[in-house]
């Protein structure tokens, strides 16, 4: 039986700290890359060559993929959330800003976090982790906050709502990894239903929308798509599914605040886009959110 620990511990925190240090970086491939190679066909061969490398990864440590466990209902609905969070994402992107939808997206935590306990008592937040997880939040969108000043159009808030349901689908594949028969399966066998259903979906939505196929890219391009699919959906994902395995995924959720404030952080560094004091203080919050989200319980 797998071995829960009910708080995170330094392995935890590197491993967090890694992945969303990457998805970052990962938002600035994406925004980089789409003039070149279409959103949703990029997102095909993002998650297509992910789960090849999965497949190779489990043929070499002889990790059984197809064995009857009880997990395939699990895993196709999974599987199905996870194709609906990204596709909610690519099409939010064609009527909102990304600093609206970034601030949608990430209700994520709340999700996990008002609905996880219901099925599973022991993730329960505190009422002192309740208010980091909003103050971790609010400097999420301290930090976008400049894409809501200009007022919304119909449009935009059609984008939004597109991205408010990333959010939710994103909250909801925790909810039936945790509360289903997959907390028991392996990671690899819970990231291969998420990333295969998405190969076999994205490029029919691709088509329906009428974006136009190409393998004729630039290296940078083919670059960008390797890293997307080696590190973002393949390692670090394979690495999220085995915490979810052994820690609690409410404390989990609250370092994703990160990822979006990273890829803040990289295109200052990368992009010479201006460091503000807005984005020092959203740093800060989510930092203080994260510290209070974790800390221990007092013995009683």
């Amino acid at each position: 039986m797998t071995e829960r620990k009910d708080h995170l511990d330094s392995l935890a925190v590197t491993l967090l700290l890694a992945s969303c240090l990457f998805w970052g970086f990962q938002q600035i491939l994406i925004k980089t890359t789409v003039p070149e190679v279409p959103p949703l066909w990029q997102a095909s061969l993002r998650f297509g060559g992910a789960t090849v490398l999965l497949w190779l990864w489990c043929r070499w440590r002889g990790v059984a993929l197809f064995a009857r466990d009880g997990t395939l209902r699990a895993g196709l609905l999974a599987g199905l959330l996870f194709t609906g969070e990204f596709t909610c994402i690519y099409l939010g992107l064609r009527d909102t800003t990304a600093s609206r939808l970034t601030v949608f997206l990430y209700t994520a935590p709340f999700v996990v976090a008002l609905l996880l306990p219901r099925i599973v008592p022991a993730e329960r937040l505190r009422p002192l982790q309740w208010v980091g997880l909003v103050i971790a939040f609010a400097g999420v969108a301290l930090a976008f906050g400049e894409g809501f000043l200009a007022g919304s159009t119909a449009r935009q808030l059609r984008g939004d709502a597109l991205a408010l349901a990333a959010g939710v689908f994103w909250g909801l594949t925790t909810l039936v990894i945790r509360g289903s028969k997959l907390a028991t399966a392996s990671a690899e066998k819970t990231l291969f239903y998420q990333v295969a259903v998405t190969t076999l979906v994205a490029p029919m939505l691709s088509l329906a929308l009428g974006e136009q196929w190409s393998l004729a890219y630039s290296t940078y391009a083919w670059v960008s798509i390797g890293l997307q699919s080696a590190i973002g959906a393949f390692a670090s994902y394979l690495a999220w599914m085995w915490m979810l395995r052994h820690y609690p995924a409410t404390q989990m959720s609250s370092f994703t605040f990160l990822a979006p404030l990273f890829a803040l952080v990289f295109g200052v560094v990368l992009l010479k886009e201006p460091l503000t004091a807005q984005l020092v203080v959203a740093l800060a919050g989510v930092a203080t959110g994260i510290v209070l989200v974790n800390r221990k319980a007092r013995p009683a």
